[in-house]
């Protein structure tokens, strides 16, 4: 068994289609009065969708989302912005 790199092809459409969910869900964090950032990360570090609330559908459009794919995302953004 080869121990494989994972590559991931994230396209444009996939990218502005996480950018819409993840602010969707911000917004819905923040407009219950929790500290949005904290929750997103702990769903992204347990994968436990009780860290989103369902305030707007946000649980279910969260888990829309491939976890990888999201971190793969934000890392990419955050190093070459």
């Amino acid at each position: 068994m080869e121990d494989a790199t994972i590559k991931f092809q994230l396209t444009e459409d996939t990218n502005k289609e996480m950018k819409r969910i993840l602010t969707s869900v911000y917004c819905s964090l923040s407009e219950k009065g929790y500290n949005p950032i904290n929750q997103i990360v702990g769903y992204l570090l347990s994968e436990d969708p009780t860290y989103i609330t369902n305030y707007n559908n946000a649980r279910k459009e969260i888990t829309m989302i491939d976890r990888d794919e999201l971190m793969q995302a934000l890392v990419k953004n955050y190093l070459f912005g």
